[in-house]
Order: structure tokens, then C-alpha cells, then sequence
């Protein structure tokens, strides 16, 4: 399975996978990168099951037939972090575009995932609606995962848009502070897709079928709605409220 590395990062795979091997005699091996990544190797058909969080390119990969079977999984949503004095005065924006326009004019540092994740998708989006092509010193593209980018950021005192799973998994670590949150764009859904037989003979679609019906069936369910970190809930099953 190739899949954000926001499932992993956040603890979530290390509850949900080993009731599903127990019960199935299986073992799943997960590569975990950035959404774009990992659809890259669906396409490739070296997986046999993705599950990521970029909705636009989650189409785009079933419409070009490389997968099939796409269900909602959960979701929770992206927010805006930095340090705790704020020096961008993010905390003081009304939207999310407001905030990237703030912290650009200040050239104050951002940590960009830069690896075609889902975040990253997202973090696009919001430059774009800010009217702003962000370049210079101050605008760092990691290339690396969210935990990793969380730890830079920390380091720089700057500021990085995270899924909020990842930042409440590593809250501990960190003294950054959530500054932007509950905007409407800064929604996070996750799909599950199976790679398509049809295009890869060699997948193993039947057990990939049987790992997408125990996600979104009440046993997966169960767990990712039941996974708290510090009493905190990380995911919300798909079609639940908060």
C-alpha cells in the first residue's frame, strides 16, 4: 500500500493495519510519501492499494484508469502553525489566504512539504487564492514528509500548513502553536482506491478489496474514530460530524 505520510506520522496505520492482518493472515507493507508519490506508484502498478488525501488528483487517477473502487475513508482538516510569538501576526488574519499574504510580507520563514503531497496540493491552492507566487530565501521546499517539516519548522521559527493529525502526533515535540484554523478550504478528506486489475493482472485486487471493505466497514471505522492522541481525536470517519 502507498499512502501519505500523514496515516503514518500520525500513529494512525500502527492501530488500524494489525487488526486487519490478524484477520486476514496477511502482512500489508506500506511506503509512506506524499499523495502525489504515492498515486505515482499506483500508476506504475507497483502497489496494489493507495490511500491519500488529494481529492482532484484521487479523480484524475480513476478517470485515467489506473484505479477503481474509490470510497471515502475520514477526514479532519489542515491547519496553519507557527511559533507561539507569532512575528508574521498570523493569529490576527481572517482567512487562511490573508495569513500566507502576512507571513510573505514579513518574508518571515515557510516550510513547504515541496514534494506534491496532499498538504502540499493544499498549500498551493491557498498561495494561488492569496494572488501570491512564493519565492525568495524565506520560502523553504523540504521535499520531505510532515513530521520532518514540523521538526524544521520548529528549528527556523517559522511557519508550515500541516494536517492536524500529524501536529497533535507531534505536539510534544514541538512548541509551535496552531494560529489559522477552521477556514473552509482547510478541509483534509482521505480516500482509499484499489489499483485496477484490468491495467495490472499481477495486483492482488482481491485482498485489496477485502483491506478497503474493513477500512470504511464498522471494524476500521471503529479504530480510526477510537485513535486519540493525549485524549484528542486525529480522524473523523467519513460522513460523522465532529
Amino acid at each position: 500500500m502507498s499512502t501519505t505520510t500523514s496515516t503514518e506520522n500520525s500513529g494512525l496505520l500502527s492501530v488500524l493495519l494489525p487488526p486487519f492482518e490478524k484477520k486476514f493472515g496477511c502482512k500489508v507493507d506500506v511506503v509512506a510519501v506524499g499523495t502525489g508519490k504515492a498515486l505515482k506508484l499506483g500508476e506504475a502498478g507497483d502497489v496494489d492499494v493507495v490511500f491519500v488525501h488529494a481529492r482532484k488528483l484521487e479523480d484524475r487517477f480513476v478517470a485515467n484508469g489506473f484505479g477503481v473502487n474509490r470510497r471515502d475513508v475520514m477526514y479532519n482538516d489542515f491547519v496553519l502553525v507557527g511559533p507561539p510569538d507569532d512575528p508574521a501576526g498570523v493569529g490576527k488574519t481572517l482567512s487562511a489566504s490573508e495569513a500566507f499574504r502576512a507571513i510573505a510580507s514579513k518574508g518571515s520563514p515557510f516550510i513547504s512539504r515541496g514534494d506534491e503531497s496532499g498538504t502540499h496540493q493544499k498549500e498551493k491552492e491557498i498561495w494561488a487564492s492569496a494572488g501570491i507566487v512564493p519565492k525568495g530565501a524565506w520560502y523553504v521546499e523540504a521535499g520531505q514528509g510532515m513530521g520532518e517539516v514540523l521538526t524544521m519548522t520548529t528549528e527556523k521559527r517559522g511557519y508550515a500548513l500541516s494536517d492536524r493529525g500529524t501536529y497533535i502526533a507531534f505536539r510534544k515535540k514541538t512548541d509551535l502553536v496552531v494560529l489559522r484554523q477552521g477556514d473552509k478550504n482547510l478541509s483534509n478528506p482521505y480516500g482509499i482506491i484499489a489499483v485496477n486489475p484490468a491495467r495490472f493482472p499481477h495486483a492482488k485486487y482481491a485482498l485489496a478489496m477485502k483491506f478497503i471493505d474493513f477500512v470504511t466497514g464498522p471494524e476500521g471505522r471503529s479504530v480510526i474514530s477510537g485513535y486519540k492522541v493525549g485524549g484528542e481525536q486525529l480522524f473523523f470517519v467519513a460522513g460523522e460530524g465532529k
